[in-house]
C-alpha cells in the first residue's frame, strides 16, 4: 500500500465519513476498485462490439471455427 494525501471538500469528507464507518481508506479503495471494474467492463464491451463489425477479425474467427471440430481431443 502507498499512502497519499488528497484534498476533499468538507461536505464530501462528511459523506465519506458517514459511509466509511470508521475506515476511510477501505471505503475509498472499494469505491475506486468498483469504478475501475466498470470502466474496464465498458472498454471490453466496446472492443467486442468493434470486433463484431471487423470483417478481418470475423474471417479469422471463421477460420478457427473451421478447425474446432477437426477431431483433436484434449482429453485422454
Amino acid at each position: 500500500m502507498i499512502k497519499v494525501t488528497v484534498t476533499l471538500e468538507e461536505d464530501i469528507l462528511q459523506f465519506v465519513d458517514e459511509q466509511a464507518k470508521g475506515n476511510r481508506s477501505g471505503y475509498i479503495n472499494a469505491l475506486l476498485a468498483e469504478h475501475r471494474r466498470r470502466i474496464l467492463e465498458e472498454q471490453m464491451i466496446a472492443t467486442l462490439k468493434e470486433d463484431a463489425h471487423d470483417p478481418e477479425y470475423q474471417a479469422e474467427i471463421d477460420a478457427w471455427d473451421s478447425v474446432v471440430g477437426d477431431g483433436i481431443n484434449a482429453e485422454r
